[in-house]
């Protein structure tokens, strides 16, 4: 991909604004769930240290300059600084890819730190103001705390007070580089096999949706017991195994009643429901709506 100059072209859409706190960070969000790649661009105005993760797939990060850019894949991560105030972001997004971005204003970020603190990498280059672009792999620790960001379930009055929390936690395993904790360790998930296996049942309970595994069944195909499956499994989600399968199953029917125009028993049928009414039910649970409600409201 070729960047020069950055400018905003009409068919660039807005990163999401996932959550700020003023003066604090900010949190945003880029999804591309198209079939396509898309492109996101990000005016910033203040001098900030730029966290970036990305969730699925690749994607590429532009800074004002084609040569100033990095190129992330899933589980990778990076730091950047530049000391320009103002910045053009420019995202390119690979098809089905996702990236989190934390942008903390520098005074705050100085403040979190003591002087005798400042030893992770390239605090001195932030100092004096040169320019940062360094990238890495996330570690599963750091991976734990952006699943739970993103998915754990939170009461309204309490969701900023929780971001606020796994935000600072995940600084603090982000940059935490003491050789004791380079084992990277959490407490259900002690290496990155585990958290493999974790996935590897997301990945089975989606694809069989229709009629997924037992946990006992569950347990003998990822090689897991069946206590780490479920305890891992929602230290990652945020939810239980099948919790998280509901709703998937409920955003999956969503987009076939929207997309491919089936009726109300083919998509009960295809995300495992043996009878319609069962699978009315737990739409409206879900949505607030029954799915007859909802294509009508996508015909309008």
């Amino acid at each position: 991909m070729e960047f020069k100059l950055i400018e905003q072209k009409s068919n660039d859409k807005s990163p999401e604004i996932y959550h700020q706190e003023k003066g604090r960070f900010s949190i945003l969000k880029i999804k591309n769930n198209s079939e396509e790649k898309e492109r996101y661009f990000q005016k910033l105005q203040h001098n900030y240290i730029q966290l970036y993760f990305c969730l699925e797939s690749n994607c590429t990060a532009a800074f004002n300059m084609e040569h100033c850019k990095i190129d992330l894949s899933t589980d990778e991560s990076s730091m950047i600084y530049f000391k320009d105030i103002n910045s053009n972001l420019l995202f390119d997004m690979e098809p089905n890819s996702e990236l989190a971005i934390i942008l903390i204003p520098l005074q705050h970020f100085h403040s979190l730190f003591s002087p005798e603190e400042n030893y992770f990498f390239n605090f001195e280059n932030i100092s004096l103001g040169k320019p940062i672009i360094e990238k890495k792999p996330t570690n599963p620790s750091v991976k734990v705390i952006l699943h739970q960001l993103f998915n754990q379930k939170i009461n309204n009055s309490l969701k900023s007070l929780y971001i606020k929390g796994k935000v600072y936690e995940l600084l603090s395993l982000y940059f935490n580089i003491s050789d004791e904790n380079n084992t990277e360790q959490c407490p259900f998930m002690a290496n990155e096999d585990t958290v493999s296996q974790i996935k590897q049942v997301k990945n089975i309970i989606t694809e069989q949706m229709s009629n997924p595994p037992s946990l006992e069944e569950l347990s003998k195909m990822v090689g897991l017991n069946i206590k780490k499956l479920k305890m891992g499994f929602k230290e990652l989600y945020g939810m239980p195994v099948f919790t998280f399968l509901y709703h998937y199953k409920m955003e999956h029917a969503k987009k076939l009643l929207s997309e491919n125009g089936n009726n109300v028993n083919e998509v009960a049928t295809q995300v495992g429901y043996s009878t319609s009414s069962h699978f009315i039910v737990a739409f409206k649970k879900k949505f607030g709506i029954t799915p007859k409600q909802f294509t009508k409201q996508e015909i309008n």
